[in-house]
């Protein structure tokens, strides 16, 4: 049995992959919450174990308008299999209750709303002692096509409402991330990641979700081609482009960088319900995952002279859009478990 010394980051395991791509007509039935603390809780390497996981303040999971009752009994139930809290994902989506952060001022009122219920939640959770890491994720909830028709003046729209949802947060002692992912508009390049950024003017309080699947596909210029950093024939077998590639989107991004995925990526991209045009995150065994799990998380979790940040204190391991099939295994979670696993070992250090 290996040693595992470090216990910091945390491990987490997200619970969104369960509902996001799921549930739709011709889509594969939502996996319950139960179901996938159950799978968390159970999964086990050399005798280390998950530490928490990350929520979905959304039906069927967690509904962003629960009372405070509603919350406890969450929190007891999870608390039941040993597991802490970290991050939220806000229900900021126009068929979820938000609306675009570029679109009508009612649109934006309904975003900023969303924001505001999750911190409230948050508070809460914090209050019950079940939560001592995380923030809230956010995105543009705006299409790239939508975007292109006015990018100046969208991303002027986006950062207004980033900026509104961040005083929010401030006042609930939260702050916030946006997932950088080429499906979002005004997000879907690295470059135009740090432009939002800057413009919201929030450090602190909104920066960035990385999630080494989607950030590596910014490396390919979907959906922004004139942000691509490889070449159209690039050959998968020179890491060292990659690693080129890679590290300048980690470098730009680092330091607005809250939260942290580890995932892996094959390098294309698909659609499953409201996501059109996203990268395909893959299991973390997959022979044709393109990154390097341990060896590219450490682009995000150390600075660009290679000493650790400990910025992140938790890790967590997206699996949006795993067929059904695949996450009901317990082997799956096992076998992400060890891969954040080893991120903590080569990244981590002890509390």
């Amino acid at each position: 049995m290996a040693e595992h010394t470090n216990n910091y980051p945390k491990l987490h395991n997200a619970m969104w992959p369960g509902v996001v791509g799921k549930g739709a007509p011709g889509a594969e039935p939502f996996i319950g919450l139960d179901t996938l603390l159950e799978l968390t809780a159970k999964a086990d390497v050399d005798g280390v174990k998950f530490d928490g996981v990350d929520l979905w303040l959304a039906d069927p999971h967690v509904s962003i308008d629960s009372s405070k009752d509603d919350v406890k009994r969450v929190v007891d139930k999870i608390a039941g299999y040993g597991l802490k809290i970290g991050s939220f994902v806000a229900p900021i989506w126009g068929g979820a209750g938000g609306g675009s952060a570029m679109g009508s001022a009612e649109d934006r009122k309904k975003f900023v709303e969303a924001v505001r219920k999750a911190c409230v939640i948050g508070k809460w959770m914090r209050d019950m002692g079940i939560r001592p890491t995380g923030g809230v994720r956010i995105d543009s909830s705006s299409s790239v096509t939508d975007w292109e028709k006015d990018p100046a003046g969208n991303t002027h729209k986006i950062a207004e409402t980033f900026r509104e949802a961040g005083k929010v947060a401030q006042d609930h002692g939260e702050y916030l991330f946006a997932e950088g992912e080429i499906c979002w508009g005004g997000m879907q390049s690295w470059k135009k990641n740090v432009n939002l950024l800057e413009e919201v003017g929030m450090p602190g309080v909104v920066g960035y979700q990385a999630d080494m699947a989607h950030s590596m596909l910014f490396t390919l210029g979907y959906n922004s081609e004139e942000d691509r950093l490889l070449p159209k024939d690039y050959d998968w077998k020179d890491k060292s482009q990659l690693d080129a590639a890679y590290k300048k989107v980690a470098d730009a991004l680092r330091p607005w960088t809250y939260d942290f995925h580890v995932a892996q990526n094959d390098g294309t991209v698909f659609g499953s319900g409201d996501h059109e045009k996203t990268g395909r995150h893959v299991q973390a065994t997959d022979p044709n995952g393109k990154l390097d799990i341990a060896k590219h998380a450490g682009y995000w979790l150390r600075d660009d002279k290679g000493a650790l940040t400990k910025k992140i204190r938790h890790l967590s391991w997206d699996g949006c859009m795993f067929p059904n099939a695949v996450m009901q295994q317990q082997q799956t979670w096992n076998d992400v478990l060890g891969a954040m696993l080893k991120v903590r070992d080569a990244h981590g250090w002890r509390e």
